[in-house]
């Protein structure tokens, strides 16, 4: 009986790996990580994000962009043009996979900031024009959508399951310090490709097993500081709040995870060290709009980091792991099995409490 009939509907996939000291590794092992949890998926949508994968330009800023028609490329590359130096483009390498449906047109951008529109706005840094950029070509330009906007990284998704998205893009032929995927379940949505995981803006990327109830108000609460939702799923509000407070606010991972799971109030209230006690009421007062509401497993990465964070009550499953070469974080230990052979110190992630993996250096 093909694995495939077997569906696990309230569950989607999530995997990650981190290269302690940054070495480079083939997409294969990620690939065959999310693949033993091909059960969790509905086929609606699969996904990748890599680091590391674009030494030759490293230091632009690499665009993946999704359009769903030829007549918006143009609009699209004029804006471009008019910001940036495009230091190179092509179309996304893939192969001729008939069995994915409404494939859109798959193109990646290497840019550089033109130096006046830096200093156009002096208090704004790279990082804020390249949200603002991502910002407006989503919102504005018709059927274009900015899927990895970071620097040496990009996210590969769509409407498939994970083998056959791996082979449409090619992922086996990349080669990161740190892989994340998805095997989606759509939430709130139909399954399209904008819509698949992982989210990205900056060297951000997410993937998310769960429901966020709080949408609506995450939504309104990014808003404020210029994030709009364009991509139709709830998992996009955890990808801007991620680059709200860590990037902008500059609060630290452990702090952002009693921000976005944070203790209830009569847990607060239980507290016996006070200043503990008003610095988590503080944060739910200054941050409530921020609180995800729902179940929620998370993997977070950016270029130095790789976090895993569940909600409050761990009503989704998350496991994390390491051997001498490799941190992972899992939907499920099998995932991660399948790939360590000699792994130890295996432990499910306590609830509301990120697991933080630091790369100690970068090739």
């Amino acid at each position: 009986m093909d694995d495939r009939i077997c569906k696990i509907p309230s569950g989607c996939g999530v995997s990650g790996i981190i290269s302690k000291n940054g070495n480079l590794f083939s997409g294969e092992r990620i690939i065959l990580s999310i693949c033993n949890m091909v059960e969790r998926g509905n086929g609606l949508g699969s996904g990748f994000a890599g680091y590391g994968i674009y030494p030759e330009f490293s230091d632009k800023w690499c665009f993946h962009i999704m359009y769903n028609s030829e007549k918006d490329i143009e609009t699209c590359e004029d804006y471009l043009e008019a910001n940036f130096e495009i230091i190179h483009s092509e179309s996304i390498p893939t192969n001729k996979n008939h069995k994915l449906k409404n494939i859109p047109i798959m193109w990646r951008y290497f840019l550089k900031i033109k130096e006046e529109k830096i200093n156009e706005e002096a208090k704004s840094t790279e990082e804020d024009f390249i949200v603002k950029t991502v910002m407006f070509i989503n919102k504005k330009i018709e059927s274009a959508f900015v899927i990895s906007s970071g620097k040496n990284m990009g996210i590969f998704k769509g409407v498939g399951n994970p083998d056959e998205i791996a082979d449409f893009f090619k992922i086996y032929d990349y080669k990161g310090y740190l892989w994340i995927s998805h095997n989606r379940f759509p939430t709130n949505t139909v399954g399209w490709w904008g819509g698949a995981h992982p989210f990205g803006i900056l060297n951000w990327a997410v993937v998310h097993n769960g429901e966020i109830s709080s949408y609506g108000i995450n939504r309104r609460y990014l808003e404020n500081f210029g994030y709009y939702c364009t991509l139709f799923t709830d998992t996009e509000v955890i990808t801007y709040l991620f680059d709200l407070l860590y990037r902008k606010h500059k609060i630290d991972f452990e702090t952002i995870g009693n921000i976005l799971a944070s203790p209830f109030w009569f847990q607060i209230e239980r507290i016996e060290d006070e200043n503990c006690k008003n610095f988590l009421k503080s944060l739910r007062i200054i941050y409530g709009p921020g609180l995800i509401n729902g179940p929620f497993g998370i993997i977070v990465a950016n270029s130095e980091y790789m976090v895993g964070l569940n909600d409050r009550i761990k009503l989704r499953p998350l496991v994390a792991g390491e051997d001498e070469d490799f941190y992972y974080l899992s939907s499920e230990e099998s995932a991660i099995r399948i790939i360590s052979k000699d792994l130890k110190n295996v432990y499910e992630i306590e609830a509301g409490k990120p697991v933080i993996f630091k790369i100690k250096w970068q090739k």
